[in-house]
C-alpha cells in the first residue's frame, strides 16, 4: 500500500497532535473536560476529588483519603469517605460538601476553564468548599477570594453546559 505524500504529511501532523496532547496532559496543563463529565473525576476510575473524603474537608478541616468500601455515586462520579458516616451526610445533602465548579480548579473556572486539582489545595469559604489545581494556584486565587468567588460563579453556568450538565 502506497501513502501520497499529502497523505503522509497528515498523517505525521495527527501523530504530533496526539504526542502533544500526552505531553500537555503529563505536565498537567489544563485541557477541556470531555462531555459529561460536569464532576471533575478521573477518566479510569469514575473516582472524585481522586478519592479524597470531600466531607472530611469540613469535619476535619483536611484532606482525607477515602476508602472504596464507603463510596456513594453522584452526579456520575463515585465518591470515596472515610467512614458510613461521612458517606451518609454526604448522601443526605450532596450539594452541601460536593467541592464548586464540580470540584475543578476554582482559579481556572474563574478564568473561564477546567483544569484538575490538588485535594491539598482547598479553602472552605462560606461553608463551600473550593479546589485548586496546586498550591501556587491556590495562593494566586486567594489574592481575590471574593473577586474569583463571583467570577467563578458567573464562569460556572457555561462550562457546565459545556461539559454536558
Amino acid at each position: 500500500m502506497s501513502f501520497t505524500s499529502s497523505a503522509v504529511a497528515m498523517r505525521h501532523r495527527f501523530l504530533w497532535l496526539g504526542m502533544l496532547l500526552v505531553i500537555l496532559s503529563a505536565l498537567g496543563l489544563a485541557l477541556p473536560a470531555a462531555a459529561g463529565s460536569v464532576v471533575n473525576a478521573s477518566s479510569f476510575t469514575g473516582t472524585a476529588i481522586e478519592g479524597v473524603d470531600p466531607v472530611a474537608y469540613f469535619t476535619e478541616g483536611k484532606p482525607v483519603e477515602g476508602k472504596s468500601e464507603f463510596s456513594h455515586d453522584w452526579m456520575d462520579a463515585t465518591w470515596y469517605f472515610t467512614s458510613a458516616e461521612n458517606r451518609d451526610l454526604f448522601a443526605a445533602d450532596p450539594e452541601r460538601y460536593a467541592p464548586q465548579y464540580g470540584g475543578y480548579c476554582a482559579w481556572a473556572v474563574a478564568n473561564g476553564y477546567t483544569a484538575k486539582i490538588d485535594p491539598e489545595a482547598w479553602k472552605i469559604v462560606d461553608d463551600k468548599l473550593y479546589l485548586n489545581y496546586s498550591k501556587d494556584v491556590q495562593a494566586q486565587w486567594a489574592q481575590d477570594v471574593p473577586g474569583n468567588i463571583t467570577k467563578g460563579d458567573a464562569n460556572w453556568p457555561k462550562i457546565r453546559a459545556d461539559l454536558g450538565g
